[in-house]
Parts: structure tokens; C-alpha cells; sequence
């Protein structure tokens, strides 16, 4: 007869493991009705102080994460001065970077829903922190090493964004999780606006770009991540009591993601998101210093070190618009879900059609009134950051815990091949390709022109997300009520048997023969 075989204990390999995840919920049940624990854990393993520091321990490092990626934009006119680069190939500099990130998110989602989590976060931060202060020592002739080393800090930041949201929704669910997720995605706008300021004023104090990049390194994070940060375990804070969540195969996951309409749906929402904050992170401050220029508010800048007001006043209005339209974001969706359960993807469809006028308007104005230009941004970066919390907290309730990391890599593969990855540097194309002469009026007019692209996608993600709206009820209670027997062929679904008052799993084959 053929022998039976159990269930894991673990839901992950036996190499790179923790043991906060050896037990399963129904071991945790047991365990607690023999009185073997002396006090009440929550079902994740972790308590309650140690998974909000977790909580701010991630945020930190996204923090981290944001003002590195932002730092390159912030001294973007100083790298074009010193290399001698013109627009395109200055784009470069974010596509190289998103590319190499966007590539090997699925490596390290497979990873996360697989393996320790915090172990891939501490090696992957640990690399980007190494490379990101290789790349302050490119010299002037060798351009194609800053690109190099830019395109290899994406393979740190890689491992940490595919995994870090997962780590959260296994540590609270509903309600708390969305409050969570929206301080942990706090530090997407906070840090990108901080990457700005920080990066321009310490150029401006060392009187050289390369000290811009020396001051985001993320050391201390690998240690806080290593000796404070607990491993969860996976899917048991929601984990149901009539079935155990069991890995599938790679290939079973991608197949169910792409016929889950709202993540399909919801990603390409959330790839116009990428497109135009990609497109604005890299350029705005250059347009507008050119726009300074051009309207003779600024003299041309001839010196290697551009002095700028520009990029501290763009990350200040980034920093402020970040909080205020995540925070706007989750709490309208929060009051919207009292009258309707599609209050989700409606937030983030209003946020961004909403945001498309004032962008264009922040555009256009930019050559008669610097004051309007930064009014118009503010409200449009305002609507535009409504998205980020809810769209996370979309992907980790339409989707069942052991596929959560494989999808934030795929969400992260699609975002950024269609926005951010090729928005810089298709910008910076275009404004090439308009540019009659290299005077100061073409050098903004072109610019100008190409930005405006801009608002056309932003409408386009709102239409997205309109039709993520349709389909977000069903999809939410499919994984809710997730059955893992209903993916498997059936003369391999186990069959549930008594054994000492428990249930036990069991394979068809085991009975038959």
C-alpha cells in the first residue's frame, strides 16, 4: 500500500526558514486549548508591539528605498552639466534602473512566497546599499558605469518591494491592514520628495553631485531587519479552519492571477500611475528650471554645480501632497465602503482623472506664472497619490496569501515595463525629436510638449481602474473563500479522514491501492 502523506508543517523550505513558521493554525489551535501557551498569540506568530515595530522598520526602509530612486532626479541638471548628456540619453538613468527592478521581481516574488522572507529582504538591501556608493565614484569619462551601477541597485530594491506588503498583510487583516499599508506607503511620496531635497542640498553643500548619493545607504536597516523583525507565518492571520493554504506551482499561480480580472484590471490602472509619476519624478524639476529660465526669472546655469531652488521646492510639494492624498485616499475609500463594496477601485478611478487637468494646467502655465505652475502640481500630485495604499490593499484582498508575493512581482513586472520603465526615457525622446535649436526657448518648448502626454495616460488609468470596479466584488469573494482542492486534478485532491480526533490529509491514491 502506498504511503500516506501529512500535511507540511511549514510553509516554506526547510533552508532558509524561521521558526516562527513551523506551525500551522491547526497545531496553534491545539496548542492553545491544552493550555501549552501561557497567554493568548495572535494568530500570526508575532504580537501586537512587535509587528507594529516590523510595521515602522519597513516603512523606514521604503523611506530609504524612495529617496534613493529620487536622489538621481533631484541632481539630474548637474549629471547632464558634467557628463555632457542630452535629454534622452539622461533618461536613461530611471529606465536602466526600473529595468533591471522590473526584471527580477518575479525571481524574488517566487522567493518570498517560498522561502524567508526577511533573509532575501536583508541580502537584497544589503547589495543596493553597496552599489549605491559605488556608483558616487563614477568618473567623467565612464558614464556607462553610472548607468551600470544604477541598473544593479534595482536588483536590491527588487527584493525588498515585492516582499515587504506581503509581510504586512500577514500580520493584520481588514480594516488595519488598510491603516498599515497606507503608513507603510506613506514613504513612497515622503522619501520621493525627500530624495529631492535631500539630494539637491547636499549637492549644494559638498558642491558636488556624487555626495547626493552617499546619504542614502540602508546598513542600519539590514540590522534593524535581522534582530528586530519577526518572519510571520503565511496566510494564518485569515487562514480558514476547514482547509490549509498549500503552495502551488509557479506556472498554477500566473494562470489563476491572469483570469483574476480585478488584479489584471487594477495593474494596468496602477501602470498609469507608474507612467506618469515616472515621467515627473525624472523631469519636472528640469522643466521646471528650464521654465525659470526661459521666462528670465533665472540666469542660464554655466558652472558645473547648477544651484537650484527647484528640486527642494518639488520634493517639499511631494512630500506634502503624498501625505495628504494617501491619507484623503484610504479615508474616502474608507467612507465610501459603507454604501458600496466597489469603493476601492472608484477612489482610485476619481484620483486619477482627477489629477489629468491639473497636471496639463501645471504644464501649460508653467512659462506665465511659476506660482500657478506649482498650484496646478500640488492638486494634481495630491489626486495622483490617492492610489497607492488602496491599489496595494486591492491586490492583497482579491488575492490568497500564498500567491500574494508572486503577484506584487507580477504587478511590478507589467507597472513598470508599460509605465515608469520606458516613460523617462520616452519623454526625454520626444523632447529631443521636437527640439528645433539648442536655445533656451526649445530646450523648455520641447520639453513642454512631451509632458504633456502625461495627462492623456492619467485618464486612460482612470478608465482601468472604472472597470476594476465591475468586477472587484466577485474576485474579492472568490479568494476570501478560497478552496485549494478546486485547482487540483481530481484523482489527486486529498480526502479529509479522522485520525485521533483531527483531521488529517490524505492523497486518493493512498486509498485506492
Amino acid at each position: 500500500m502506498a504511503r500516506p502523506y501529512f500535511e507540511p508543517t511549514s510553509d516554506s523550505a526547510p533552508f532558509l526558514s524561521d521558526d516562527s513558521e513551523v506551525e500551522g493554525p491547526e497545531e496553534q489551535g491545539g496548542a492553545a486549548a491544552e493550555g501549552r501557551q501561557p497567554q493568548e498569540e495572535s494568530p500570526s506568530g508575532v504580537s501586537s508591539v512587535r509587528a507594529l515595530l516590523t510595521v515602522l522598520i519597513l516603512c523606514y526602509i521604503n523611506l530609504l528605498n524612495y529617496m534613493d530612486r529620487f536622489t538621481v532626479a533631484g541632481v539630474l541638471p548637474d549629471i547632464e552639466h558634467y557628463f555632457q548628456i542630452d535629454d534622452g540619453t539622461s533618461g536613461l538613468l530611471q529606465t536602466v534602473f526600473i529595468c533591471s527592478y522590473m526584471f527580477l521581481a518575479p525571481l524574488f516574488g517566487y522567493l518570498g512566497d517560498r522561502y524567508n522572507r526577511k533573509i532575501i529582504m536583508s541580502f537584497g538591501i544589503s547589495f543596493w546599499s553597496l552599489v549605491t556608493l559605488a556608483s558616487s565614484y563614477t568618473p567623467k569619462e565612464h558614464f556607462w558605469a553610472l548607468l551600470l551601477t544604477r541598473g544593479l541597485v534595482g536588483v536590491g530594491e527588487a527584493s525588498y518591494s515585492t516582499i515587504a506588503p506581503t509581510i504586512i498583510a500577514d500580520l493584520y487583516v481588514k480594516g488595519k491592514r488598510t491603516t498599515m499599508l497606507s503608513i507603510f506607503y506613506f514613504a513612497i511620496p515622503v522619501g520621493s520628495g525627500l530624495g529631492y531635497i535631500v539630494g539637491s542640498q547636499v549637492s549644494n553643500a559638498a558642491k558636488n553631485w556624487h555626495w547626493a548619493l552617499r546619504v542614502t545607504l540602508g546598513l542600519v536597516a539590514v540590522l534593524l531587519l535581522l534582530f528586530v523583525v519577526k518572519e510571520p507565518k503565511r496566510g494564518a492571520i485569515e487562514a480558514q479552519q476547514d482547509h490549509h493554504l498549500d503552495r502551488t506551482s509557479w506556472l498554477t499561480d500566473l494562470l489563476a492571477l491572469s483570469k483574476n480580472y480585478s488584479f489584471v484590471l487594477s495593474t494596468f490602472g496602477f501602470t498609469a500611475v507608474a507612467f506618469v509619476t515616472g515621467s515627473l519624478a525624472l523631469w519636472a524639476p528640469t522643466f521646471l528650471l528650464r521654465a525659470a529660465i526661459f521666462s528670465g526669472e533665472r540666469a542660464p546655469c554655466v558652472d558645473e554645480q547648477c544651484s537650484t531652488s527647484e528640486s527642494l521646492i518639488f520634493g517639499i510639494i511631494t512630500c506634502v501632497t503624498g501625505v495628504l492624498g494617501v491619507a484623503s485616499g484610504v479615508q474616502v475609500s474608507r467612507q465610501l465602503r459603507k454604501k458600496t463594496s466597489r469603493a476601492d477601485p472608484l477612489v482610485c478611478a476619481a484620483g486619477l482623472l482627477l489629477s489629468a487637468p491639473f497636471l496639463y494646467l501645471a504644464i501649460v502655465f508653467a512659462e506665465a506664472s511659476t506660482i500657478a505652475t506649482y498650484v496646478f502640481i500640488f492638486f494634481g500630485e495630491t489626486f495622483l497619490s490617492m492610489n497607492w495604499a488602496i491599489v496595494a490593499d486591492i491586490l492583497l484582498y482579491v488575492v490568497v496569501p500564498t500567491r500574494r508575493s508572486t503577484a506584487e512581482a507580477l504587478q511590478i513586472v507589467i507597472s513598470h515595463l508599460l509605465g515608469d520603465a520606458g516613460s523617462p526615457y520616452l519623454i526625454g525622446v520626444v523632447s529631443d525629436s521636437l527640439k528645433k535649436t539648442d536655445s533656451f526657448l526649445w530646450q523648455f518648448r520641447s520639453l513642454q510638449l512631451s509632458l504633456l502626454l502625461c495627462s492623456f495616460v492619467a485618464v486612460v488609468g482612470g478608465a482601468f481602474f472604472l472597470a476594476t470596479a465591475l468586477f472587484i466584488e466577485q474576485d474579492r469573494h472568490r479568494a476570501e473563500n478560497y478552496d485549494p482542492t478546486g485547482e487540483t486534478h481530481r484523482a489527486d485532491q486529498p480526502i479529509v479522514v479522522p485520525k485521533s480526533g483531527r483531521s488529517t490529509r490524505v492523497p486518493v491514491s493512498s486509498v485506492l491501492i
